[in-house]
């Protein structure tokens, strides 16, 4: 049986199964540090929906709302971004419906809850917090706690290989851009490898230059969190 684990060093921070931290999403507990604002945003909608006066007349939208952050906080964990982007939305949706409901002499059939494409059970994100500056590949020291804690588990998983993936933002050409993200993985790998004894058989690095950004280029703030690396594990039991 394979698993593949992948940390998405967009906050890059390390955990897997018995994670230290104890926040959730929609009854999901969350497998790393750092998730995306979306789930804090349409928790907050969901719960005002609930409390509102439609909220009586429609609980079962309610309900479908609370389903559809769960199923998204677990696609999520899948390593699913797109389809749990997709399931936030409409869970949003169902609680502005919610919201709106009134009085009706009958009442409304439940709407019909959209059947997501199963994630795959053998996948898991999980963020290391790694980032870099501007035309840098260099990784400060700050990032070292995450990056042992992605060696431990190596370490602990003998079976276990890894692709260290690096990116960059939109800066520059595509070549010097590919060149750079490599070495910023490069460098990752060369401190799991030099500094908490992972084997270099077992890991392997990419670049990907501008080329898969998870923020907009168009700000300072979105740029930084493309300057990162990702980390596919895979573990073989």
């Amino acid at each position: 049986m394979k698993r593949v684990f992948f940390l998405s060093g967009l906050i890059i921070v390390f955990l897997l199964g018995t994670s230290c931290t104890s926040t959730s999403h929609f009854g999901v507990k969350d497998r790393a540090y750092m998730v995306p604002d979306e789930f804090d945003q349409t928790e907050a909608i969901v719960a005002k929906a609930e409390q509102s006066e439609g909220a009586k007349y429609c609980p079962e939208k309610i309900a479908n709302a609370k389903e559809l952050g769960r199923k998204a906080a677990e696609t999520y964990w899948g390593c699913n971004n797109v389809e749990a982007s997709r399931l936030l939305g409409l869970a949003r949706q169902m609680a502005a419906e919610a919201e709106a409901c009134g009085p009706a002499p009958v009442a409304a059939e439940p709407a019909p809850l959209p059947v997501p494409p199963p994630a795959p059970p053998e996948k898991i994100c999980m963020n290391l917090n790694v980032q870099f500056d501007l035309n840098k590949a260099d990784v400060k020291e700050k990032y070292l706690g995450a990056i042992e804690e992605a060696a431990k588990f190596m370490k602990d998983n003998p079976e276990a290989t890894a692709v260290i993936e690096g990116h960059a933002d939109n800066l520059g050409n595509y070549e010097y851009n590919i060149k750079l993200s490599e070495r910023r993985a490069e460098n990752v790998k060369n401190i799991m490898v030099d500094k908490f004894g992972v084997e270099a058989s077992r890991l392997s690095t990419k670049g990907y230059g501008y080329t898969k950004p998870i923020a907009t280029n168009k700000t300072a703030e979105g740029r930084q969190k493309n300057r990162r690396i990702d980390a596919v594990i895979e573990c073989v039991k």
